[in-house]
């Protein structure tokens, strides 16, 4: 009986653990409104972002995780990005021209 139970176990821990990467990694649509190369940082007017508990559209400032995506993006991109929370506030980890 005790071989059974761990399976289950491990089967739960796994799935919990797959279900929670997928939302932190939900991508976010958005459109560049500014960008500050000198402070890192990035305005994105975007749609809810559920993965980062926001509801409603909004437009807000960001951090940016790697300083360099703000060369590939310019005022008026369309883009797709991933964002988390932190204790400075909300960094984008990844970003991308939307196709």
């Amino acid at each position: 009986m005790k071989p059974i139970i761990r399976l289950t176990a491990a089967l739960a821990l796994t799935l919990g653990l797959t279900l929670g990467a997928s939302a932190q990694g939900a991508s976010i649509s958005g459109e560049v409104k500014k960008i500050d190369e000198a402070a890192g940082k990035i305005t994105l007017k975007h749609g809810p972002a559920k993965s980062l508990g926001m509801d409603q559209p909004m437009t807000m400032v960001y951090r940016v995780k790697d300083p360099a995506v703000l060369k590939q993006v310019k005022v008026g991109d369309k883009v797709t990005f991933e964002a988390e929370e932190a204790a400075a506030g909300y960094t984008v980890t990844r970003m991308e021209k939307a196709k």
